[in-house]
């Protein structure tokens, strides 16, 4: 399940955007022009179907650093995305999601005020005015939809009306699976952000061994999650072996997970040239950033969305060739969206441009707009995306 349209009102900087992502996404401009609000709206989605919309808004500090200019009266979200499964029809079986939080003036807080999941594409035809509808809120005001279209309505103090609808009515009994489905496509969207390198971060440190294929969201279980996937996935290891072996040159040998005290493992690589193993605690940051993209970009059972804010910080550019083809792979089995200002990283990708989006700033709102057409064939001949954005000429090609 993918993204093709996210339409997004009175967000951060995001005052009023729409957006068709592809497969593999690049979001480029300078510094504070929105790309990382793009992917902060994202991460808002994802917490939303988690049950988790409260945290979130008080994590950020309330409504008023959320809301456009600190004045807008809502939060108004829509995403369209391909089927839950593949063998439906991919337009007609389309879902589109749309959530709206209302900013309680003089105040901090939200309610929710509209959400509706459902199937749009005959409206958009113009053979029905309402869409086909799994389930439908009006402030407390609650309808869920079975599988034969039987309105299922929820008593008032059933629901919170801080958070969704869809995150409570996708339980392990939901009438309708679809339901279900989608909020758990929604939930597993993985938002990496901040990744915290510091010498006391958990990242560096002994973990529980215990089983996870996932890197979390703040990065902090990388360890768990190369032990598990390292030590018993022969083809993640050979990407990781690879990966590792492509930026370090052949003095690189392999991953070791030494067992410590209660029940912990270490992260420790193993060099030709040393006899005694690096710790994860005197990895230079660099690796250890290396280390989690790979994990992320090779994962064999990722999320149906991965998004990352400026894979190349703390990279050598080197590194970036590496990168891209792994992102390139990625995009496969995930929609993957990443976020830069390096036009170095824009070159590594080459003659396969991904879908390139540049984030420009104006009139105290984020604009975007996806590079395509002739126009862009034309320059892509002369030059590449690097040099393009480097020149300034990406952001007067619509």
């Amino acid at each position: 399940m993918k993204i093709e349209n996210l339409k997004v009102q009175g967000f951060r900087s995001l005052s009023d955007v729409e957006w068709e992502p592809g497969d593999l996404n690049i979001l480029i401009g300078p510094n504070a022009s929105g790309k990382s609000n793009v992917l902060r709206i994202l991460e808002m989605i994802a917490n939303s179907a988690r049950g988790k919309l409260g945290d979130y808004v008080q994590s950020e500090g309330g409504m008023q650093p959320l809301v456009w200019d600190g004045r807008s009266d809502a939060i108004t979200v829509r995403v369209k995305t391909s089927p839950i499964e593949q063998h439906r029809d991919p337009v007609a079986d389309r879902l589109t999601y749309e959530l709206s939080l209302a900013h309680l003036k003089g105040t901090s807080t939200y309610r929710i005020q509209q959400e509706l999941l459902g199937k749009f594409h005959l409206v958009e035809i113009g053979r029905k005015q309402q869409p086909f509808k799994f389930l439908e809120r009006e402030l407390m005001r609650a309808v869920v939809y079975d599988q034969q279209d039987q309105r299922l309505e929820a008593p008032d103090e059933s629901f919170a009306e801080d958070e969704t609808l869809l995150s409570v009515a996708a339980g392990p009994f939901t009438a309708n699976r679809i339901v279900s489905n989608y909020r758990s496509r929604l939930a597993e969207w993985s938002i990496y952000q901040d990744l915290n390198t510091n010498r006391d971060a958990p990242i560096r440190q002994a973990a529980v061994s215990r089983w996870a294929q996932q890197v979390e969201p703040n990065g902090q279980n990388l360890v768990p999650v190369l032990h598990t996937l390292y030590s018993g996935n022969r083809d993640f290891e050979r990407e990781v072996d690879s990966a590792m072996k492509a930026a370090f040159g052949h003095e690189f040998e392999k991953l070791v997970f030494p067992p410590a005290a209660d029940q912990r493992v270490q992260l420790r690589v193993r060099w030709k040239s040393l006899r005694r193993e690096q710790s994860a605690a005197d990895l230079s940051d660099g690796t250890l950033r290396f280390l989690f993209l790979i994990a992320v970009l090779a994962s064999p059972d990722p999320p149906s969305l991965v998004a990352i804010d400026e894979p190349e910080t703390g990279l050598h550019p080197s590194m970036f060739p590496i990168v891209a083809e792994y992102a390139s792979q990625a995009a496969s089995r995930t929609q993957l969206i990443l976020t830069t200002h390096s036009p170095a990283l824009l070159d590594a990708f080459g003659d396969h441009a991904p879908t390139t989006t540049v984030v420009g700033w104006g009139d105290g709102c984020t604009a975007l707009s996806i590079l395509s057409g002739d126009e862009l064939d034309y320059w892509l001949n002369e030059y590449t995306l690097g040099e393009m954005y480097r020149s300034g000429h990406l952001e007067t090609i619509k």
